[in-house]
């Protein structure tokens, strides 16, 4: 139904995760827990909701993770 979410914190991903990677995990996400790869039309709010909602707090996992012994934020 939909491919695997990649890790996005370095080393696995050498640079910082992109606002597009971060989305991309995040509807990835949601297709695989709803169960659909595209909603329909009455379900459309309620699916982009949950794509924004993970995104903001992916984007705030991966600022505020420690990698190796480095500050947050300053991964990489």
């Amino acid at each position: 139904m939909c491919r695997s979410i990649k890790t996005l914190r370095p080393p696995v991903l050498p640079e910082e995760a992109t606002e597009e990677d971060i989305r991309a995990a995040a509807l990835q996400y949601v297709r695989k827990v709803s169960g659909f790869r595209a909603p329909a039309a009455h379900n459309r709010e309620v699916f982009d909701r949950a794509v924004d909602t993970i995104a903001e707090a992916t984007a705030e996992l991966l600022a505020g993770l420690e990698v190796r012994g480095q500050p947050a934020g300053e991964a990489g």
